[in-house]
């Protein structure tokens, strides 16, 4: 039991980066204006962005306890392009912060249920999440070269297939098959720190809009 505690710390460790760390862009903030420089800021920005991070997590867990562990993480990567290019567009989103932080309490309670939930109410969920979550990441890449763009969108739809089908192996099914007879504690217990970072988050932005956080 004692390398199996040790198992889920490792694998819900990412939660614990100080979130300032994760708050600076790939690029210092700056465009991207090579190719080299877009595929780095596509691979970090799921990464570094913590809100991000944690929804991806959430669709990889969530995917595999559904029982769709490639199709559904597709379909978020899918709409997250969709999201990005609708914000290229000039296309304008309302409370695209606040979308983003309740999908990650969405994403998070939807793991912490432990159940299999249906293909039709995680496609939903993880397609509108995905246009939001998308958009945002636009943010950082509105104004660079169409190549730059090419590089970067391939790089954080890379990183994101790769975060949620490694976090749904790792996490539902090494860790689960280990504490099998605990009904997927492992992936319960990331989803209810990822439903706590969205509620921080989403917590963060109240006292912002009534003036207490900046």
């Amino acid at each position: 039991m004692n390398r199996l505690s040790l198992k889920i710390s490792a694998a819900i460790a990412v939660f614990a980066i100080p979130a300032q760390a994760l708050a600076h862009h790939a690029m210092d903030g700056k465009l991207p204006s090579t190719m080299a420089e877009g595929m780095l800021s596509g691979l970090a920005h799921p990464v570094i962005g913590f809100d991000h991070l944690a929804f991806v997590v959430a669709v990889g867990m969530a995917s595999v306890l559904a029982g769709y562990r490639f199709v559904l993480p597709i379909l978020f990567i899918a709409a997250t392009l969709a999201g990005t290019g609708l914000h290229l567009m000039a296309v304008n989103l309302p409370m695209v912060e606040t979308v983003v932080a309740a999908s990650v309490v969405a994403g998070g309670v939807l793991v912490l249920s432990g159940r299999k939930n249906s293909l039709a109410l995680l496609a939903a969920v993880f397609a509108v999440a995905g246009i939001f979550h998308g958009y945002a990441y636009g943010e950082s890449i509105v104004g660079t070269e169409t190549r730059v763009l090419g590089a970067y969108l391939a790089g954080f739809a890379v990183i994101q297939v790769v975060i949620a089908i490694a976090a749904g192996a790792i996490i539902v099914d090494e860790l689960g098959k280990r504490a099998a007879a605990f009904a997927n504690a492992p992936a319960r217990i990331v989803g209810g720190m990822v439903a706590g970072v969205g509620m921080l988050i989403l917590g963060e932005q109240a006292l912002a809009v009534i003036g207490l956080a900046t």
